[in-house]
């Protein structure tokens, strides 16, 4: 699927926003009848480098009424605060409600006052409706319009249970996202993360999960041994992850639904990083052996041989693949500093790519595939990108230490883990590669390691 820089026409963004949220059991798409091609307006050309003005008034709620979730009144305000947030954090939009908005009737829904609206003023409108049907499920209407010019540019609807009305919301911020802004979607993703509690020298580490927003926060293990870098797998289904037990290494894999883990590797030697191949079905990892790191690949399944692809003196810890699965990109200090380096997915060719002062590590390629992020160490440690062959390299954060970057599924955004100087507290932050929007995600404890997987289905 390709990003679409401007959409030329209304029915090819139609097309693409169905594409991109899918009709699955867990959420699935029912959108409310979608206007004759005639009636289609003419679509405006966005500067993503510009933020832009939405109004989100409460959703309506016709006929009220209860539900595991809360009632459909109350859930109708709470999707608006959802989509609200959501648009104010990607740094392209400025926001204003539910709060401090007027409420909106059922048929203003459909027949906005845009005479009204223009007196606020804003630029975009989201309007929508929440119900609740027969079956107990909620249909949640989505609607987008252009103040200026009167117009309706996009509509989707929801069938969801109550559990998941905030992936409803984040459905309709995608589409919204991706509606003006010509970029694919983010929102409706998970976040793995490292949860750190205890003092600074005796630190215990959990692995979490959670929703792009901090929300549906979970601890997946229970802090008894260390657990580090996780890693969605490609399928959303399982978690990679590296676990010391005994003070020797094991590689897991966290089946998400079943709530289990199964083993994929163990070694009494020091072992680190495993990260998924595109199509999940190779893992890579580092492993050092008399006194020499290389990098490995081992099928998922743990079964068969591990392949290493290094051989150079020193230390080689792996990064990731590259989305198409054909190249690698990792550090080494093989020329005397740690650098980064990119090699074919069979180990050859490998070249060094990294050239600036300092010290490079944590490689990781944008799903984009036109940029790779790293931490440079130079004094601070600060976020930064460069291409694939070295070129533009551009630093996004400005910190005492910022590292270990994770990128949003659109290649927009970066995650990383930021140290406080002094008291060694972690905690996770992002921003966008523009450098202008940085900031704090919502955690209960302490985090590190963050890993940003894909869109959900």
């Amino acid at each position: 699927m390709k990003t679409m820089a401007i959409f030329a026409l209304t029915r090819k963004l139609a097309a693409f926003l169905l594409l991109i949220l899918g009709t699955q059991a867990a959420i699935a798409q029912t959108p409310p009848p979608v206007p004759a091609a005639s009636d289609e307006p003419e679509l405006v050309e966005f500067d993503t480098s510009k933020t832009r003005s939405i109004a989100v008034p409460a959703l309506v709620a016709p006929a009220p009424a209860d539900t595991p979730a809360g009632n459909s009144a109350a859930l109708g305000r709470q999707i608006a605060e959802v989509i609200s947030s959501d648009l104010r954090a990607s740094g392209v939009f400025e926001t204003q409600g539910p709060n401090g908005l007027r409420a909106i009737t059922l048929p203003e829904v459909t027949s906005p006052q845009f005479d009204y609206w223009k007196s606020r003023p804003v630029e975009q409108l989201v309007q929508g409706f929440v119900r609740v049907g027969g079956d107990g499920n909620l249909t949640v209407g989505c609607y987008l319009y252009d103040v200026g010019f009167g117009n309706e540019t996009t509509r989707l609807g929801f069938n969801v249970p109550p559990r998941d009305w905030r992936r409803a919301a984040h459905k309709c911020a995608d589409a919204i996202y991706s509606r003006l802004t010509g970029e694919l979607p983010f929102f409706d993703s998970r976040i793995a993360y490292i949860a750190e509690t205890g003092p600074k020298n005796k630190r215990i580490k959990r692995l979490a999960i959670m929703d792009s927003d901090g929300a549906n926060h979970r601890f997946i293990t229970n802090g008894q041994s260390t657990a580090l870098t996780p890693r969605f797998s490609p399928n959303y289904k399982s978690i990679l992850y590296l676990s010391y037990v005994d003070g020797n290494p094991r590689i897991y894999v966290y089946d998400i639904d079943a709530g289990r883990q199964r083993l994929i590797s163990q070694s009494t030697n020091p072992t680190f990083a495993p990260r998924w191949s595109p199509d999940g079905q190779t893992i890579l990892y580092s492993m050092a052996v008399s006194g020499n790191t290389d990098v490995y690949k081992i099928p998922a399944t743990g079964s068969g041989t591990p392949v290493k692809l290094t051989s150079s003196p020193g230390i080689d810890v792996g990064g990731s693949f590259s989305p198409d699965g054909r190249q690698i990109v990792f550090e080494s200090d093989r020329s005397g500093s740690q650098q980064i380096y990119v090699m074919n997915a069979d180990g050859s060719n490998q070249r060094r790519i990294s050239f600036g002062s300092g010290r490079y590590a944590t490689p990781e390629w944008s799903p984009r595939a036109d940029l790779i992020a790293y931490t440079r160490i130079a004094g601070d440690f600060r976020v930064g990108t460069m291409r694939p062959d070295g070129s533009g390299e551009r630093l996004l954060t400005d910190s005492w230490q910022d590292e270990a970057p994770t990128w949003a599924p659109n290649g927009r955004v970066i995650q990383f883990f930021r140290t406080a100087k002094g008291s060694g507290k972690t905690s996770i932050w992002q921003v966008d590669l523009t450098s202008s929007n940085e900031r704090q995600l919502p955690t209960p404890v302490d985090g590190s390691d963050p890993a940003w997987g894909p869109v959900l289905p």
